[in-house]
């Protein structure tokens, strides 16, 4: 079966803690340690957190002597992004009807209570 790379992605995304950490990496690689600091929770829960955006693609991690740096890979967020895409236009579309419907029921009602 072939993996679905856009549900992987957001189903890592759905998560604040995962969000989090994903914000603290865009700043720079940080250890497990660095990014188990904020949250309250063990490094075991930390790290299982890091497997799920390891496995969506969203970060990688190396091995640098006892150091494990934690990177970003902004590609898959990238593909999220263009996804949701056509739906924003498709959303701008609607409101800018939506939009151009109530002004112009507006000017209709303002019209109609003129004496």
């Amino acid at each position: 079966m072939r993996q679905d790379h856009l549900s992987t992605t957001f189903a890592a995304l759905a998560d604040p803690t995962r969000r989090a950490i994903l914000a603290r990496l865009a700043d720079g690689e940080a250890s497990v340690t660095a990014l188990a600091a904020p949250f309250q929770m063990s490094l075991p829960a930390v790290t299982k957190h890091l497997k799920v955006l390891e496995r969506a693609g969203l970060i990688t991690r190396g091995r640098q002597a006892q150091w494990r740096p934690c990177k970003l890979d902004a590609q898959p967020l990238r593909e999220a992004a263009d996804w949701m895409a056509h739906y924003r236009q498709f959303w701008e579309g609607s409101l800018d009807r939506l939009d151009d419907y109530l002004t112009n029921l507006q000017a209709k009602e303002h019209h109609d209570d003129q004496p």
